[in-house]
């Protein structure tokens, strides 16, 4: 469990000679580290207090991190390393905008990627402009957008430290979560028989169950295994609709629910099989698909509805959740254990699609055949092109794709283009973030391939 104090505490990590001596050196305004272009420079954390804009905040400056390191000093400076990430509140990764992508920077953010704080990727060394569109080869690492820098001369330094606090302050200020797989969120309107639904997953034989108490959500994440997989279950308070919510312990605990979907990685949305699919079922579901996560549409009590309503039901549930075309149904009855493997199979199946990764080539040449078989419409004499796609991260599925003029895209296309995705490679039971950038923002060596 990670508990955040004051000041916060952001730490500087890379691979060795990427320029993390310069950068916290230009964060406290003075020479502190010994900045050589030379390897291997800095060994032992350096750590500053500064004030920044009236708060204050702490840097913490570390060694060249060698993923294979050989001999004494490379060995002590990865601990120096590993127990700065342990106390750090957020780790800006710092990466060689000069120089490019390496081996060595793939091998680092797998190591990052098991961290529970934020991770910001800092493209340094970032002064023209030709290589702040080259710092788009950084997507590749799978950790979001890069950050471009210039630590030498002060570019974007500010602006960085501003995010990175940003993300602080956004996120549950006292805890995270522990990593111990799939996160699933028992979400839904109070009486919809969220704690029920709990219980009697709980009440398998085939799990073991062990209760993590979080710090401050008042409420209780519980942690099991089922078929060799750790599961973390969230219950979670009723979501009302905001009109309905009155102020003290309702508004706290709708405050917790709408929490507890932004930590889990499928959000399994409750719905009273003899009443479905209202006003308030949408809104939440709206929750979890513009988070960006996965989404089972879970109906309770299915014990209470006779002969082949299971058929119209589904039809209605597919009509009223049209926008979320990729989330499966699952029908469970907590009183008589039914449908609670399914749930389980498939919550854990959405879970895995979204560390679905596709291959570059591939992807581009579906699109592009996708775009030939259905071209976009015409605006104003011009058209939309499709000039390269990649994929930047999991969890979500995140796709950045450069087009021509992102003015030109309707967003009914974005759709159509969604779908052609998800029929090529599945990501079924997640949501897809499509993310649109204009030819000037392309990586310049894409832009000088697409002529």
């Amino acid at each position: 469990m990670i508990e955040i104090a004051a000041p916060p505490n952001l730490a500087i990590v890379g691979r060795p000679n990427v320029g993390k001596s310069s950068l916290f050196n230009r964060l406290v305004g003075r020479r502190i580290a010994l900045v050589e272009d030379l390897s291997g420079t800095t060994r032992d954390r350096i750590d500053a207090e500064l004030d920044w804009h009236g708060r204050t905040i702490r840097i913490t400056d570390t060694g060249g991190l060698e993923t294979a390191p050989t001999g004494l000093y490379p060995k002590l400076i990865r601990e120096q390393i590993e127990a700065a990430m342990k106390e750090a509140n957020a780790i800006l990764f710092v990466v060689d905008g000069r120089d490019g992508l390496t081996a060595e920077d793939y091998a680092v953010a797998d190591l990052l990627r098991r961290a529970v704080q934020p991770v910001l990727l800092v493209a340094n060394k970032v002064d023209n402009e030709r290589r702040e569109m080259d710092t788009v080869q950084f997507y590749k690492l799978g950790l979001g957008d890069p950050i471009p820098v210039s630590a030498f001369h002060g570019h974007g330094v500010e602006e960085m430290v501003d995010l990175t606090l940003e993300r602080l302050d956004d996120g549950d200020p006292v805890t995270e979560r522990p990593v111990t797989g799939p996160a699933l969120a028992i979400v839904g309107r109070p009486n919809a028989g969220k704690s029920a639904l709990l219980n009697a997953v709980l009440g398998q034989e085939r799990v073991i169950v062990s209760e993590v108490p979080g710090t401050t959500r008042d409420a209780i994440d519980t942690v099991l295994e089922y078929e060799g997989q750790s599961i973390t279950l969230i219950d979670t308070a009723g979501i009302r609709r905001r009109g309905h919510i009155v102020p003290g312990v309702e508004r706290h605990s709708v405050m917790r629910a709408a929490e507890a979907v932004n930590r889990c990685d499928v959000a399994l949305v409750l719905m009273d099989a003899t009443d479905p699919a209202t006003a308030q079922d949408t809104h939440i579901v709206q929750i979890a698909a513009e988070a960006y996560k996965g989404v089972v549409l879970t109906v309770s009590k299915i014990d209470l509805l006779y002969g082949g309503y299971k058929q119209d039901l589904t039809s209605l549930l597919r009509q009223r959740f049209r926008f979320v075309p990729w989330a499966p149904i699952a029908f469970t009855s907590a009183t008589e254990g039914a449908g609670l493997e399914e749930l389980i199979k498939v919550a854990l199946l959405a879970a895995e699609q979204r560390n679905l990764r596709v291959a570059t080539g591939p992807m581009n040449n579906l699109l592009q055949r996708a775009i030939v078989e259905h071209p976009p419409r015409s605006v104003q004499g011009r058209r939309l092109k499709l000039l390269y796609a990649t994929q930047a991260d999991v969890r979500p599925p995140t796709f950045v794709l450069f087009v021509n003029d992102v003015h030109l895209l309707h967003f009914s296309y974005r759709r159509y283009l969604e779908n052609r995705l998800r029929q090529a490679y599945g990501f079924v039971g997640t949501a897809i973030h499509f993310v649109f950038k204009s030819r000037g923002e392309m990586p310049l060596q894409e832009r000088i391939t697409q002529g």
